[in-house]
């Protein structure tokens, strides 16, 4: 009997380690894993005015991915808001099933989270012509100009 008591003890340590394992996300992880996921998709110039065209901008530049991007983290489920900037003649409610696709299959391969809202807002709608001058007006007036004396 001696040894049943032991295994009894043994297996009720081993559920109480079980319940203190536990995984979480901080907040900023979410928001970039939905960035990069959503950067992945056409027709979307920018999150929330940041600078994102191309794929090679995309890597260079020193913008938040993250920026425009709201999150609300539970411990099984994921909530998003999103602020874009959309590109002109492309399909806005295609624009947006193929971003709530991509960000749900990256959250759950990355973390195992259900998405279970994604909220899209659309502040503007642009030429990509029109989003590259005003990106590079903005690019240059950042720069600290130099003026040798």
């Amino acid at each position: 009997m001696a040894n049943e008591n032991l295994n009894v003890t043994t297996n009720e340590t081993n559920d109480q380690q079980a319940r203190q394992n536990k995984l979480t996300f901080e907040e900023q992880v979410i928001k970039k894993i939905a960035g990069l996921a959503t950067s992945e998709v056409q027709g979307i110039l920018s999150m929330s005015g940041g600078f994102m065209s191309g794929l090679t901008d995309r890597f260079r530049s020193t913008e938040d991915i993250t920026k425009g991007i709201g999150a609300e983290v539970g411990e099984k489920q994921v909530a998003l808001d999103l602020r874009v900037i959309v590109e002109y003649g492309k399909n806005i409610p295609s624009v947006f099933n193929e971003t709530v696709t991509k960000i749900k299959k990256s959250m759950n391969d990355m973390t195992g989270l259900e998405v279970v809202e994604v909220n899209m807002h659309v502040e503007d709608v642009m030429t990509r012509e029109e989003f590259e001058a005003k990106s590079k007006s903005n690019e240059t007036e950042t720069e600290p100009s130099r003026h040798l004396v």
